[in-house]
């Protein structure tokens, strides 16, 4: 059985709940009592039949999050028998630590303690939200550390058809989609959704909107040019997917979450029992410069942004 810790939580984040219960199954009751702005989740685990819980061979068995009060909850609803009173205790206790948090500014003085003792660890996405950082996690993964991070979104099954091929579209020209909330936590899941597709050799950012309403226009180097954007409140836009081509064009709305989630755990899984990435650590770092350059971008009022400029930064 592998045991795992459950480390870190934000606002506006509650995936140690919806995570820990993917992976151990839960207390109906006790999650019903979740926060109001987190009610999707006990919805979409309600309406999964009995045989998807729990993953097998790997329970959350250990929890600490911000503030630590919220961990007794926590545990009584994904069944985690084990309340940590600081994150670094779990070393020594677990086979591997997830970091359930979604601000990328934080997240090297997070995984730190557990990249140094060896410990596998995810990331929640994104990895990061600056050069510095970045530097720093390509300096750990260059070291062999076991570290993995990605965006649900990769996983998501409205998009597996154009993941597998896009032949019947032809060249594709043009990939847009959207996405809600702030572009440093968010815009990473509409980047990781169409890379997959598109595949690597991103060229460059110009972001025309503000922090509130980000318009990113990335250049590709086959040609294609795709259109991100994240609007705060734009709810009913998360993962709205349009894909144009030479022969035709498809759109895709991303909605089951309960699946992209799990897939997603099933690959750490996978990676902390083999060593076997479920794709490149490249990819992350081409995504994580994608999105400080449309940042960059935007404080530099709409300036082209060219990802070397990240590569240099990063060295």
């Amino acid at each position: 059985m592998l045991r795992l810790a459950m480390l870190g939580m934000v606002d506006g984040n509650a995936h140690p709940y919806s995570w820990s219960a993917i992976l151990n199954g839960y207390d109906a009751a006790e999650m019903s009592m979740i926060p109001p702005e987190f009610k999707g989740i006990p919805e979409y685990l309600s309406n999964q039949p009995d045989h998807e819980f729990p993953i097998p061979d790997a329970r959350v068995t250990h929890i600490w999050v911000d503030p630590p009060y919220d961990a007794h909850h926590i545990a009584r609803a994904a069944l985690i028998p084990h309340i940590l009173e600081r994150p670094e205790d779990a070393i020594g206790q677990v086979d591997a630590v997830i970091i359930a948090t979604d601000i990328g500014s934080e997240h090297v003085e997070r995984c730190r303690p557990f990249v140094e003792a060896g410990i596998p660890v995810f990331v929640d996405k994104p990895l990061v939200d600056n050069e510095k950082d970045l530097a720093v996690f390509c300096a750990w993964v260059q070291q062999g550390k076991p570290i993995l991070s990605s965006s649900c979104m990769r996983y998501a099954k409205e998009f597996l058809p154009f993941r597998l091929s896009t032949r019947d579209l032809g060249d594709v020209q043009y990939a847009g989609i959207t996405t809600s909330k702030s572009w440093e936590r968010y815009g990473i899941h509409a980047m990781e959704a169409i890379y997959p597709i598109l595949g690597p050799g991103f060229i460059s950012a110009r972001n025309t909107g503000t922090a509130e309403r980000n318009v990113v226009h990335f250049k590709h180097k086959n040609g294609t040019d795709a259109v991100v954007v994240a609007s705060r409140n734009m709810y009913g836009g998360l993962g709205v997917m349009t894909l144009c081509g030479t022969k035709g064009s498809a759109t895709a709305h991303f909605a089951d979450t309960f699946y992209s989630f799990k897939q997603q755990l099933l690959d750490f899984i996978r990676f902390v029992r083999t060593g076997a990435r479920p794709f490149d650590f490249a990819e992350t770092v081409e995504l994580m410069q994608m999105l400080i350059a449309a940042r960059k971008s935007r404080d530099e009022q709409a300036r082209e942004v060219y990802l070397h400029e990240i590569n240099q930064a990063i060295g």
